[in-house]
């Protein structure tokens, strides 16, 4: 997919980890289908609530970094039991 406003390709990722932290941060893991490729984000508690946790999200092709070997089949069955039971923009 690309967005018409910069030529910039985009990937759906789903959301594949959530972690909380004793520091009040929650981090994020949404991971391409293959789970071969993945965008972590680290947020606050508060910025959370603020904007909610969906599903999928598109994202720059360029913001995926690549998964570790051992985490690939589980991002990837993650991946797609969200994706199968969740719309891309329901909150979970």
């Amino acid at each position: 997919m690309t967005d018409e406003n910069d030529d910039t390709e985009t990937v759906r990722v789903w959301l594949v980890e959530r972690d909380y932290d004793d520091r009040g941060l929650v981090s994020l893991v949404y991971a391409t289908p293959d789970g071969e490729r993945a965008l972590r984000r680290e947020l606050s508690a508060r910025m959370l609530q603020r904007n909610p946790t969906t599903a999928g999200r598109e994202v720059p092709v360029a913001d995926l970094a690549p998964v570790p070997e051992g985490d690939r089949d589980r991002y990837r069955r993650e991946a797609a039991r969200v994706r199968e039971n969740h719309d891309p923009d329901a909150e979970i």
